[in-house]
């Protein structure tokens, strides 16, 4: 049985799970993946402008041989001229529209948020997208963008996992509160970054009362808090191998995960009492001699988002010389 859709704020319906093109798939040919994850049972791809594999992604939605109707398709806007850039992005993924389209950083729009987001909304007008809503947003930038919105950002996507939901709780509050709804990418992150620490043990009890997988016990519990899950390949392991055989081995191994994802949707629920074990623990923070590696990815994090900022803000100035 499927995962099912849910429900936007305008009407329409994103899937419960989708396959993400970032992290090990950043700037590669992605159309392998994206292919398996289809043929897997996987219905919504998440790529983005910055991941550098639109053109990939495009390649592989061709590919599968569905229809349109039968793929949601997201990516995001990261800079440059907004019409100017998700046009480029429906000329690289083949597509007429994206089902959702998403400013991928606050910092994208930060020097005109209402200006950013008209020009948003005039993207879903002119339905070169289904739905339209940002990625990465607090609850003070977010309580700014739909005080001035006339179209309510559907979706908020968001890092967010065991360890980040105390930080997180009155954002995911906030957009319950106004029908917003949060995706949630690296999740994962108490296994495959931060393994051993105080969510190992709530976890690792669940998936043994249920017979899962600690992963699988991860996004029961990621559905519990009514996000939508969004996933993506494991890391690209360092290997000597000639890379046919890295790729096969990889996309075996990759197979097995979805699989593993997707049987999430049979699986029963949690208990409220390991939903609050897991909380408790995550609150404790992760493993501390892996703290200073996190402040260092959030540094990465806002670094790459300001090279984006800066970058749009050199090509404004240079079609503002132009003129």
């Amino acid at each position: 049985m499927p995962f099912d859709n849910v429900k936007l704020n305008d009407g329409h319906e994103i899937p419960a799970i989708g396959f993400g093109t970032g992290s090990a798939l950043y700037g590669k040919d992605a159309r392998d993946y994206v292919v398996q994850a289809v043929e897997t049972g996987f219905s919504h791809v998440d790529t983005a402008q910055i991941y550098r594999n639109e053109d990939s992604v495009g390649e592989a939605i061709r590919d599968t041989g569905l229809s349109r109707k039968e793929l949601f398709v997201t990516t995001k806007y990261g800079s440059g001229p907004i019409q100017e850039t998700v046009r480029e992005s429906l000329t690289k993924l083949g597509l007429e529209y994206v089902n959702l389209y998403l400013i991928h950083f606050p910092t994208a729009i930060e020097n005109d948020v209402e200006g950013g987001w008209r020009e948003f909304e005039k993207i879903k007008e002119d339905g070169l997208a289904k739905s339209i809503g940002v990625s990465n947003f607090n609850v003070e930038q977010l309580e700014r963008l739909v005080k001035i919105a006339k179209v309510k950002p559907a979706v908020n996507q968001i890092r967010f996992h065991p360890y980040n939901y105390a930080e997180h709780r009155s954002l995911l509050e906030y957009s319950a509160k106004h029908g917003i709804v949060t995706e949630a990418y690296g999740s994962l992150a108490p296994i495959t970054s931060l393994p051993g620490g105080p969510v190992d043990a709530p976890v690792n009890a669940a998936a043994k009362r249920l017979g899962i997988t600690p992963t699988q016990a991860i996004l029961l519990w990621v559905r519990a808090k009514g996000a939508v899950i969004v996933t993506s390949v494991p890391p690209i392991p360092l290997s000597p191998s000639p890379q046919s055989l890295i790729l096969k081995s990889r996309t075996s191994r990759s197979e097995q995960h979805l699989k593993e994802y997707l049987a999430v949707a049979d699986l029963p629920s949690l208990t409220s009492e390991e939903v609050a074990a897991i909380d408790e623990a995550g609150a404790q923070g992760p493993p501390k001699k892996l703290r200073q590696k996190i402040w260092h990815a959030v540094g990465t994090l806002a670094a790459t988002a300001a090279v984006y900022t800066l970058v749009s803000l050199l090509r404004k100035a240079g079609a503002s010389a132009a003129l």
